[in-house]
């Protein structure tokens, strides 16, 4: 347990042990040791509200019991975050028994690098960082990541769609990426993974990222985050109405603001006048002179590095592929919102043994401005590869980024009344969209084809769009009761 006083001189100063030992006085008695990657003035509790640990100075301070009692060390508290003070009045004698359950404790707990534990890895290794190794196709690749935090589900599943209305001979397979996981969930979680990694490596306290109102890839990254013990701050774009207002708990926004990041927002003609990068390395300026180390992700995740999360995703593709030698895919078929994953996605495919063609459906920019793009990524990982010749880019945008027809909502609700599978309206709707509009134009460039369409989650957007989805939703009823009709008990008060 972790207390904190005002001795003499007015300064912070902290002390503390595992678990509920009473305290001493005028300091703090433990051990220190390096960590690695991790250098942020940050204590945390464990859920058993007994052990706590302390970072300080790029080491960890270990509150701990035996010899190291006689040793006093001090610390100014005004470096770290405030914290409410844990009392207790367990003897000394409990201490070898209450410190185990505090480790276990401390272990398995979300919020804590599950690095710094060897209890995680033996739970499965859900938020532990792990050395990465890429697939055989991609060593010539760089540069290559060392690490990767382990952030989602995988493999995420892959299963026949049935499609209304498929040319002859046509199958398409979903892959279910919205499956990675809840509130950390989509596409952005394999990128992330790297991103993240590379965050805590370079020692940030904060991560910083871009996106509209409503972006999977912000509420991604403040879930991922506050996992691993990072602040977030999220400068989201707006309507020019709406800059200057609470932006409310809709949708993404209910699960960042839940986490606690912090939202920045700007108009969407102050993000076209100065770009994200100038926004967020604005940011980044006024948090390092705060004394803050924060780690820059770009718009979606999209860079070269977080472009690995896709390259990852072919090989799990392969992997699940190779357990069913029926499967073969001719085709894979995603949204384009920022460009990694695609560019992850193209590269994979061309490189390993899948040789699928991959689509990508473009929900913002044109089609142009991703070729170059995804040339601009896949020259950063050293490809000697041309866009154009691994992935073929449509524009599916429509009215525009995050804007609906009556008709794509329309599309979106028959297919989950007949497929059971929820598309959000803003990437992968409009995707399947493009994709089957396409197919009816021209049948015979699909006909007997095996595609593979990509689904990158976004479920949480749908209740942005819950006015326009309203009048199409399914029906409802009032149950029509006769008064005659006698009671039955169950086995609950509720039945």
């Amino acid at each position: 347990m972790a207390h904190r006083t005002t001795p003499p001189g007015g300064k912070w100063w902290g002390y503390g042990y595992p678990g509920d030992a009473p305290p001493v006085e005028d300091g703090w008695t433990g051990d220190v040791w390096p960590i690695n990657d991790i250098g942020k003035a940050q204590f945390c509790r464990s859920s058993w509200a007994g052990y706590q640990s302390v970072r300080w100075a790029g080491h960890r301070v270990r509150l701990s019991a035996g010899p190291a009692l006689s040793r006093k060390r001090r610390f100014p508290w005004s470096l770290l975050r405030p914290a409410l003070p844990v009392t207790s009045t367990l003897p000394l004698s409990r201490l070898a028994a209450v410190r185990h359950r505090s480790l276990v404790a401390f272990a398995g707990m979300a919020g804590v690098p599950a690095t710094l534990s060897a209890s995680a890895a033996q739970i499965g290794g859900f938020l532990s960082k792990k050395p990465y190794a890429p697939p055989s196709w991609a060593t010539h690749l760089s540069p290559m990541p060392s690490h990767t935090f382990s952030l989602g589900h995988f493999p995420t599943p892959i299963h026949m769609w049935n499609l209304p209305n498929l040319p002859e001979g046509t199958e398409v397979w979903i892959k279910r990426d919205d499956l990675s996981g809840m509130q950390l969930s989509g596409n952005k979680v394999r990128k992330l993974e790297f991103l993240m990694a590379d965050a805590v490596a370079q020692g940030a306290d904060c991560i910083i990222t871009v996106g509209g109102i409503q972006s999977n890839h912000c509420r991604a990254t403040a879930v991922a985050a506050k996992y691993l013990n990072l602040d977030c701050y999220l400068i989201l774009r707006t309507s020019k109405l709406l800059v200057d207002k609470d932006p409310g708990l809709v949708g993404n926004l209910l699960v960042e603001r839940l986490v606690g990041a912090h939202i920045d927002l700007v108009s969407k003609e102050e993000y076209g006048k100065i770009g994200s990068v100038a926004l967020a390395d604005l940011l980044k300026k006024r948090l390092l002179e705060e004394g803050r180390k924060p780690y820059v992700i770009p718009v979606g995740g999209s860079n070269s590095l977080g472009t690995w999360g896709y390259i990852e995703a072919i090989r799990e593709i392969e992997q699940q592929i190779q357990r069913s030698a029926d499967a073969q895919f001719d085709d894979i078929v995603v949204a384009c919102g920022s460009g990694g994953t695609i560019a992850g996605l193209a590269l994979g495919s061309r490189l390993s043994s899948l040789k699928a063609k991959v689509h990508a459906f473009s929900v913002c920019d044109d089609p142009e401005y991703f070729y170059d793009y995804v040339q601009g990524l896949i020259d950063g990982l050293q490809s000697g590869l041309d866009s154009h010749d691994i992935v073929s880019i449509e524009n599916a945008k429509g009215l525009g980024y995050a804007m609906n027809t009556a008709e794509e909502l329309k599309f979106v609700k028959d297919i989950a009344a007949a497929t059971g599978i929820v598309l959000d309206p803003v990437y992968s709707g409009k995707a399947a969209y493009g994709l089957l509009k396409d197919m009816a134009g021209n049948p015979a460039k699909w006909k007997g084809r095996k595609i593979l369409f990509v689904h990158t989650g976004g479920l949480l957007g749908l209740y942005d769009k819950a006015d326009q989805l309203s009048p199409l939703a399914g029906s409802w009823r009032r149950m029509d009761l006769e008064h005659s009709i006698p009671r039955k008990d169950g086995t609950g008060k509720m039945f």
